[in-house]
């Protein structure tokens, strides 16, 4: 476990949970898709304990913005000191404790830094406090990606599927049950 001072010299996880969660919906599940149940606990309840087993400082933005680039920005605003972030959406209820740890203490000069799941890009992406500015200016559907373009980005690998199983469809749910079970 991280100690308070360590965890303040480390980037803050934005847990971002103000989605509308339709495309869930849209496949058949029913409520919002962080308040599935997924085998006794909610994904979102899931995710928070991920992040909390981390010991790194965190923050759930779930004020119900109207889009990514708010959540984000609203996200930053409210964690304006911090020593970067890793921005996680709510809906990854399968990432390990230990790779937010590992991201976070990564020694690299790349100002973002994309976990990389065999080939594929995951969350979260860790920004650095140089990124601060301009991830507080986001606004409307437009998420990191743009800001990764703007600053020196290094794609990390990982062993840990949890950075790319999110839960959009009904099917992604039985997914990431069959993984919690199997």
């Amino acid at each position: 476990m991280l100690s308070i001072a360590e965890a303040q010299q480390l980037p803050t996880v934005l847990v971002l949970a103000s989605g509308r969660g339709e495309r869930f919906t849209a496949s058949g599940g029913t409520g919002h898709k962080l308040q599935a149940d997924l085998c006794g606990k909610t994904v979102l309840q899931r995710t928070l304990d991920a992040v909390r087993a981390s010991g790194l400082l965190w923050h759930l933005e779930d004020a119900g913005h109207p889009g990514m680039g708010d959540t984000i920005a609203a996200a930053v605003r409210a964690t304006r000191d911090a020593a970067g972030w890793l921005i996680l959406p709510a809906d990854l209820p399968l990432i390990a404790p230990q790779t937010l740890i590992d991201l976070a203490k990564l020694k690299t000069t790349a100002q973002v830094v994309v976990p990389l799941f065999e080939g594929q890009r995951g969350h979260p992406v860790r920004f650095a406090p140089v990124c601060g500015d301009a991830l507080a200016a986001l606004r409307g559907s437009q998420g990191g990606a743009a800001i990764k373009d703007q600053f020196e980005s290094l794609c990390w690998p990982v062993l840990d599927a949890g950075c790319v199983t999110d839960i959009d469809s009904l099917d992604d749910l039985l997914r990431a049950r069959g993984l919690l079970l199997g």
